[in-house]
């Protein structure tokens, strides 16, 4: 009975060493991950930051005529959200409905070919219609006629759809999923070496009628990154103070 009593302390004490070397690998291990999740996480909140501060910078700023955005583009300067106006004809009858959501309604943004000077188009996103107002007869007064000046904010435009889970847009119905430039334009004959690249979202002005509805634009870009720097941390912290107390145990023992 002794030797089975010895035996059987023996395989114990080389479980509880294998499981002590095999922590001495797996912890530090594992501490270097969540450390590094979370230094991580600390330089994407300086660059959401940043990113942020910029965005209101462009935001903010004084109009720029539309040929500036264009010059800053062709230099491969940040666009999207830049403070903008320009001049032209609306050609509405060429309008284009992407389907949105503006303050818990159901609805379309109505993206129309705004005729420049030059002869070129710019799609401007005019604002919000409720669903059953996506006809233009149903909102005639909005459909304003004779050169206009437009002030928003541009948009760069989508090189690809934002994701497989979004439905192909329905040309023939005019209805777009998401807002794909080219398409827009070649829907309605515009020649794609006329269109500027690249949107302008339309400010609050109102318009006669009410509709459509602008200032849609959304600048509300998520910055979680402390709270998942602190959570990978804490579970740093948490992963030393197991640790050590293991350590403790065994050691009393």
């Amino acid at each position: 009975m002794a030797d089975i009593e010895i035996g059987q302390g023996g395989k114990d004490e080389n479980r509880r060493s294998w499981r002590f070397w095999l922590a001495l690998i797996l912890v530090p291990t594992a501490l270097v991950i969540l450390l590094s999740l979370g230094t991580w996480q600390v330089n994407r909140l300086h660059w959401k930051e940043t990113l942020l501060a910029a965005i209101e910078e462009r935001s903010t700023a004084p109009a720029i005529e539309i040929s500036e955005v264009e010059r800053q583009l062709q230099a491969d300067e940040p666009i999207d959200y830049r403070h903008a106006t320009a001049s032209g004809r609306y050609l509405h009858e060429k309008e284009r409905h992407f389907l949105a959501t503006f303050q818990g309604q159901s609805g379309f943004y109505v993206y129309t070919p705004l005729e420049l000077a030059d002869g070129r188009y710019l799609f401007v996103n005019r604002g919000f219609v409720p669903y059953d107002r996506k006809d233009a007869s149903t909102r005639p007064e909005g459909q304003i006629e004779g050169v206009q000046t437009v002030i928003g904010l541009a948009r760069a435009e989508l090189t690809e759809k934002p994701s497989s889970l979004v439905p192909d847009n329905d040309e023939k119905a005019n209805i777009f999923y998401w807002k794909d430039l080219t398409r827009m334009a070649a829907s309605v004959d515009l020649p794609a070496d006329r269109v500027l690249p690249f949107f302008l979202d339309a400010d609050a002005s109102p318009v006669a009628g009410g509709l459509p509805k602008g200032g849609v634009t959304q600048i509300d870009l998520p910055n979680n990154h402390m709270q998942y720097a602190i959570t990978w941390y804490g579970l740093a912290v948490a992963l030393i103070a197991v640790s050590l107390a293991g350590l403790f145990r065994r050691r009393s023992r």
